[in-house]
């Protein structure tokens, strides 16, 4: 540790992150001894290192901001849903068959951007990337419909997926009695069609057009390849980036696996920015592909870069426990995709750390407050 002009002390980037991220692994863990946990915590540092005394590229940045009054949305746990969805009839972990030629329907300009505005805000299709959402693009057919024309029919084999582009539809639904009643209306958006084509079931309620209509179709092994496959893949990926973070390690692996539920994928030109120093933090980051320049604006003016995270790199970590604006800028060096959790997805972590505040006077609370002040330089 070094003590500048002035007099004030300036803390090692790697001391800082590895105090920091030690205290911040015992309060989520409480563990009884705290002695035994830092011989634990350390033994364990040291065997994972490899060329630097941390994490290397797949470190977080100290220097980063902080996340908080976050929530996490209630999605289930993967492996939990796979066993419902997928075990009857397609698993994607088992299949490495070729995929071959994916398919592709062409389609004018207008109707491409029709497609993309009708899918933009359906959930299934949020896990994708820009590549992907082509494939799907690609892949579905169109299909006009009339009014009293059903679209699919309760207790059919499921064969397509559908988007609705617009139009009215009546979901039906035939009961004990025998007697057709409407459950629902879709009004010029949504879709459906999916749950017999993940469940390997008939068609447990029909659709029927209430006025002329227009719809994206997507056919069985399209949508299973597609939707299915690749959400799977980029869970395991998400879920082995969030296994980098060791304030993380204390979670459940379902808990872990929900917030790799919650990840979004986002796609970054060469120099645009990530987050910017002073702003109100949005969300954690995860590095993806390519690589993110951190930056702090020092007391010239003037843009610094301390560090620069590669793939598997995370940034934005520390904004799950405190409360401050952003610390430092990002920046995507060349083409980058990064993973952000957003504020809403976060609530496990926070669940976690809300009871180290309950009590401001607790020692935990007092030694955790004094480490934070190693965010920058100490006075």
């Amino acid at each position: 540790m070094s003590r500048p002009q002035g007099g004030r002390i300036q803390v090692p980037d790697d001391l800082r992150e590895i105090l920091l991220e030690f205290t911040i692994s015992y309060l989520l863990e409480q563990p009884g001894d705290v002695i035994n946990y830092a011989v634990e915590f350390f033994t364990r540092l040291q065997n994972n290192r490899t060329t630097t005394i941390v994490r290397g590229p797949t470190a977080g940045t100290p220097d980063e901001s902080i996340i908080s009054d976050e929530e996490e949305p209630p999605v289930a746990r993967f492996n939990n849903r796979r066993k419902s969805v997928f075990a009857e009839t397609y698993d994607p972990e088992e299949d490495d068959s070729d995929e071959g030629a994916p398919a592709v329907f062409p389609k004018s300009d207008a109707q491409r951007a029709r497609l993309a505005e009708a899918v933009r805000g359906i959930l299934l299709f949020r896990s994708l990337d820009a590549q992907q959402m082509q494939q799907v693009l690609d892949a579905m057919f169109e299909k006009r419909s009339e009014p009293g024309e059903y679209v699919i029919r309760q207790g059919d084999d499921g064969d397509n997926f559908y988007v609705i582009e617009n139009g009215m539809f009546d979901v039906l639904v035939t009961g004990d009695d025998r007697v057709e009643k409407v459950v629902h209306t879709y009004e010029g958006s949504g879709s459906f069609g999916e749950l017999a084509l993940m469940y390997n079931m008939p068609r447990a309620a029909s659709v029927r057009a209430q006025s002329a209509g227009a719809l994206w179709a997507m056919d069985r092994h399209t949508f299973r390849r597609i939707l299915l496959k690749s959400a799977f893949k980029k869970r395991k990926l998400y879920e082995e980036l969030l296994d980098k973070v060791p304030m993380l390690k204390a979670l459940q692996s379902y808990e872990r696996a929900n917030l790799a539920d919650a990840l979004l994928p986002r796609s970054l030109n060469d120099g645009e920015l990530i987050i910017r120093q002073g702003d109100t933090a949005d969300g954690m980051y995860f590095v993806e592909d390519g690589s993110v320049s951190i930056r702090i604006t020092r007391d010239d003016g003037n843009e610094h870069e301390i560090k620069r995270l590669g793939k598997g790199g995370y940034f934005g970590e520390l904004a799950l426990v405190t409360h401050k604006p952003r610390a430092a800028s990002a920046y995507a060096v060349g083409p980058t995709k990064v993973a952000c959790k957003y504020l809403t997805s976060c609530s496990l972590i926070v669940m976690n750390l809300a009871k180290l505040q309950e009590d401001s006077d607790s020692c935990c609370c007092q030694y955790f407050c004094a480490l934070s002040a190693l965010w920058g330089y100490v006075e």
